[in-house]
Protein backbone atom coordinates (compact mmCIF):
# COMPACT_ATOMS: atom_id res chain seq x y z
CA UNK A 1 0.00 0.00 0.00
CA UNK A 2 2.73 2.27 1.15
CA UNK A 3 4.65 1.83 -2.37
CA UNK A 4 1.10 2.50 -4.70
CA UNK A 5 1.05 5.61 -2.59
CA UNK A 6 4.23 6.80 -3.21
CA UNK A 7 3.70 6.06 -6.85
CA UNK A 8 0.80 7.86 -6.76
CA UNK A 9 2.40 10.81 -5.50
CA UNK A 10 4.85 10.92 -7.84
CA UNK A 11 2.45 10.71 -10.89
CA UNK A 12 0.59 13.50 -9.89
CA UNK A 13 4.09 15.77 -10.29
CA UNK A 14 4.86 14.64 -13.72
CA UNK A 15 2.10 16.53 -16.14
CA UNK A 16 -0.46 15.01 -18.39
CA UNK A 17 -0.90 16.38 -21.87
CA UNK A 18 -4.48 16.27 -21.98
CA UNK A 19 -7.02 19.31 -22.85
CA UNK A 20 -8.99 21.03 -25.16
CA UNK A 21 -12.57 19.50 -27.52
CA UNK A 22 -14.12 16.58 -26.55
CA UNK A 23 -14.67 13.88 -29.14
CA UNK A 24 -17.67 14.85 -31.86
CA UNK A 25 -19.68 12.58 -34.17
CA UNK A 26 -18.46 12.25 -37.79
CA UNK A 27 -20.41 11.05 -40.97
CA UNK A 28 -18.12 11.92 -43.25
CA UNK A 29 -14.47 10.62 -43.63
CA UNK A 30 -11.58 13.02 -45.18
CA UNK A 31 -7.60 12.78 -45.41
CA UNK A 32 -6.73 14.98 -42.54
CA UNK A 33 -3.01 14.76 -43.48
CA UNK A 34 -0.07 13.90 -45.99
CA UNK A 35 2.66 11.94 -44.49
CA UNK A 36 5.00 10.65 -47.29
CA UNK A 37 2.81 8.11 -49.09
CA UNK A 38 0.51 7.54 -46.22
CA UNK A 39 -2.67 9.20 -45.14
CA UNK A 40 -4.36 10.03 -41.87
CA UNK A 41 -8.06 10.38 -41.79
CA UNK A 42 -10.22 12.30 -39.96
CA UNK A 43 -11.48 9.31 -38.47
CA UNK A 44 -7.89 8.72 -36.93
CA UNK A 45 -8.65 11.65 -34.85
CA UNK A 46 -11.94 10.83 -33.92
CA UNK A 47 -10.56 7.71 -32.73
CA UNK A 48 -7.83 8.62 -30.48
CA UNK A 49 -10.23 11.66 -29.64
CA UNK A 50 -12.58 9.05 -28.17
CA UNK A 51 -9.70 7.17 -26.15
CA UNK A 52 -8.92 10.36 -24.63
CA UNK A 53 -12.18 11.16 -23.43
CA UNK A 54 -12.64 7.57 -22.10
CA UNK A 55 -8.73 7.88 -19.99
CA UNK A 56 -8.60 11.35 -18.96
CA UNK A 57 -12.38 12.67 -19.57
CA UNK A 58 -10.96 15.18 -22.16
CA UNK A 59 -9.78 15.11 -25.20
CA UNK A 60 -7.22 17.26 -27.46
CA UNK A 61 -7.70 19.70 -30.15
CA UNK A 62 -8.07 18.15 -33.20
CA UNK A 63 -4.89 19.84 -34.14
CA UNK A 64 -3.10 18.61 -31.11
CA UNK A 65 -4.20 15.11 -31.94
CA UNK A 66 -3.18 15.55 -35.53
CA UNK A 67 0.46 16.14 -34.53
CA UNK A 68 0.35 13.16 -32.27
CA UNK A 69 -0.86 10.92 -34.82
CA UNK A 70 2.19 12.12 -37.15
CA UNK A 71 4.28 11.34 -34.07
CA UNK A 72 3.05 8.09 -34.20
CA UNK A 73 3.10 6.99 -37.53
CA UNK A 74 6.94 8.18 -37.84
CA UNK A 75 7.67 6.29 -34.45
CA UNK A 76 5.39 3.32 -36.03
CA UNK A 77 7.37 3.57 -39.10
CA UNK A 78 10.61 3.33 -37.63
CA UNK A 79 9.56 0.55 -35.11
CA UNK A 80 8.02 -1.34 -38.34
CA UNK A 81 11.74 -0.98 -40.35
CA UNK A 82 13.70 -2.16 -37.64
CA UNK A 83 11.27 -5.56 -36.56
CA UNK A 84 10.73 -4.13 -33.27
CA UNK A 85 8.41 -6.92 -31.57
CA UNK A 86 4.54 -5.92 -30.81
CA UNK A 87 3.33 -6.22 -27.09
CA UNK A 88 2.86 -9.90 -25.37
CA UNK A 89 -1.39 -10.48 -24.79
CA UNK A 90 0.07 -10.09 -21.12
CA UNK A 91 1.91 -7.07 -21.51
CA UNK A 92 -1.70 -5.74 -23.14
CA UNK A 93 -3.78 -7.38 -20.57
CA UNK A 94 -1.22 -5.77 -18.03
CA UNK A 95 -1.85 -2.35 -18.84
CA UNK A 96 -5.76 -3.30 -19.59
CA UNK A 97 -6.17 -3.82 -15.86
CA UNK A 98 -4.09 -0.58 -14.86
CA UNK A 99 -6.55 1.40 -17.04
CA UNK A 100 -9.50 -0.05 -15.26
CA UNK A 101 -7.95 0.09 -11.66
CA UNK A 102 -7.06 3.92 -12.83
CA UNK A 103 -11.45 4.64 -12.18
CA UNK A 104 -12.41 4.88 -8.81
CA UNK A 105 -14.93 1.79 -9.65
CA UNK A 106 -16.05 -0.90 -11.99
CA UNK A 107 -19.42 1.47 -13.06
CA UNK A 108 -17.47 4.55 -13.05
CA UNK A 109 -15.31 2.37 -15.90
CA UNK A 110 -18.01 0.80 -18.09
CA UNK A 111 -19.81 4.54 -17.39
CA UNK A 112 -16.75 5.87 -19.36
CA UNK A 113 -16.66 3.24 -21.70
CA UNK A 114 -20.05 3.88 -22.76
CA UNK A 115 -20.11 7.51 -22.94
CA UNK A 116 -16.58 7.44 -25.06
CA UNK A 117 -18.42 5.19 -27.61
CA UNK A 118 -15.57 2.13 -27.49
CA UNK A 119 -16.10 -1.22 -27.52
CA UNK A 120 -13.84 -3.30 -24.96
CA UNK A 121 -12.09 -4.50 -28.65
CA UNK A 122 -11.42 -0.98 -29.39
CA UNK A 123 -10.03 -0.31 -26.15
CA UNK A 124 -7.17 -2.95 -26.59
CA UNK A 125 -6.70 -2.01 -29.60
CA UNK A 126 -5.66 1.20 -28.62
CA UNK A 127 -3.76 -0.03 -25.46
CA UNK A 128 -1.61 -2.82 -27.46
CA UNK A 129 -0.69 0.57 -30.28
CA UNK A 130 0.38 2.44 -27.32
CA UNK A 131 1.96 -0.09 -25.64
CA UNK A 132 4.21 -0.96 -28.77
CA UNK A 133 5.10 2.97 -29.69
CA UNK A 134 6.15 3.39 -26.22
CA UNK A 135 8.07 0.17 -25.59
CA UNK A 136 10.15 1.17 -29.20
CA UNK A 137 10.87 4.65 -27.70
CA UNK A 138 11.72 3.14 -24.29
CA UNK A 139 14.20 1.03 -26.11
CA UNK A 140 15.92 2.88 -28.16
CA UNK A 141 16.56 6.14 -26.00
CA UNK A 142 16.43 4.60 -22.42
CA UNK A 143 20.34 3.84 -22.78
CA UNK A 144 20.90 7.33 -23.27
CA UNK A 145 19.60 8.46 -20.24
CA UNK A 146 21.67 9.38 -17.00
CA UNK A 147 20.27 10.47 -13.68
CA UNK A 148 22.31 11.17 -10.96
CA UNK A 149 22.15 10.88 -6.79
CA UNK A 150 21.98 14.06 -6.59
CA UNK A 151 19.31 14.87 -9.47
CA UNK A 152 16.70 12.50 -7.60
CA UNK A 153 17.61 14.12 -4.46
CA UNK A 154 16.82 17.70 -5.93
CA UNK A 155 13.57 15.98 -7.05
CA UNK A 156 12.94 14.34 -3.38
CA UNK A 157 13.32 17.93 -2.01
CA UNK A 158 11.51 19.99 -4.39
CA UNK A 159 8.79 18.19 -5.48
CA UNK A 160 7.86 15.10 -3.37
CA UNK A 161 8.15 16.73 -0.18
CA UNK A 162 5.89 19.72 -0.96
CA UNK A 163 3.33 18.19 -2.59
CA UNK A 164 2.77 15.41 -0.10
CA UNK A 165 3.20 18.41 2.81
CA UNK A 166 0.53 20.62 0.28
CA UNK A 167 -2.09 17.29 0.44
CA UNK A 168 -1.59 16.83 4.55
CA UNK A 169 0.40 13.80 4.04
CA UNK A 170 3.58 12.59 5.45
CA UNK A 171 6.14 12.49 2.42
CA UNK A 172 8.14 8.93 1.78
CA UNK A 173 11.33 8.62 2.48
CA UNK A 174 14.02 9.49 0.10
CA UNK A 175 15.39 5.60 0.06
CA UNK A 176 11.55 4.64 -0.32
CA UNK A 177 10.94 7.10 -3.32
CA UNK A 178 14.22 6.61 -4.98
CA UNK A 179 13.73 4.08 -7.07
CA UNK A 180 10.17 5.25 -8.22
CA UNK A 181 12.08 8.88 -8.29
CA UNK A 182 14.25 7.61 -10.92
CA UNK A 183 11.83 6.10 -13.28
CA UNK A 184 10.15 9.21 -13.45
CA UNK A 185 13.05 10.49 -14.57
CA UNK A 186 14.38 8.11 -16.94
CA UNK A 187 10.69 8.68 -18.45
CA UNK A 188 11.42 12.53 -18.77
CA UNK A 189 14.42 12.18 -20.41
CA UNK A 190 13.11 9.36 -22.84
CA UNK A 191 10.47 11.96 -23.36
CA UNK A 192 12.65 14.31 -24.10
CA UNK A 193 15.19 12.86 -26.25
CA UNK A 194 11.98 11.40 -27.79
CA UNK A 195 10.98 14.82 -28.65
CA UNK A 196 13.89 16.21 -29.77
CA UNK A 197 14.03 12.90 -32.90
CA UNK A 198 10.46 13.45 -33.58
CA UNK A 199 11.04 17.19 -35.00
CA UNK A 200 14.34 16.44 -36.27
CA UNK A 201 12.45 14.06 -38.61
CA UNK A 202 9.70 15.76 -39.28
CA UNK A 203 12.00 18.08 -40.96
CA UNK A 204 13.06 15.28 -43.27
CA UNK A 205 10.38 14.10 -43.89
CA UNK A 206 7.17 15.59 -47.00
CA UNK A 207 4.18 16.65 -44.89
CA UNK A 208 0.99 18.28 -46.05
CA UNK A 209 -1.88 19.14 -43.11
CA UNK A 210 -5.47 19.59 -44.56
CA UNK A 211 -6.91 19.61 -41.09
CA UNK A 212 -8.77 22.88 -41.14
CA UNK A 213 -6.63 25.37 -38.22
CA UNK A 214 -3.64 22.95 -38.20
CA UNK A 215 0.18 24.15 -38.60
CA UNK A 216 1.45 23.75 -41.57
Amino acid sequence: MRELAICVLLLSLIPANAAGLLARQETVDRVAARVENDVILLSDIRALSRYQQFVDGKSESDAQILERLIDQWIVRTEAGVARFPHPSDAEIERSLERVRTSFPSTEEYEARKKQSGLSDTAIREMLASQLFLSNYLDSRFRAGVQIDPKTIEDFYQKSVVPTAKSRGQEPPTLEAARDLIQEALVQRGINDQADRWLIESKARLHIEKLLEGATK
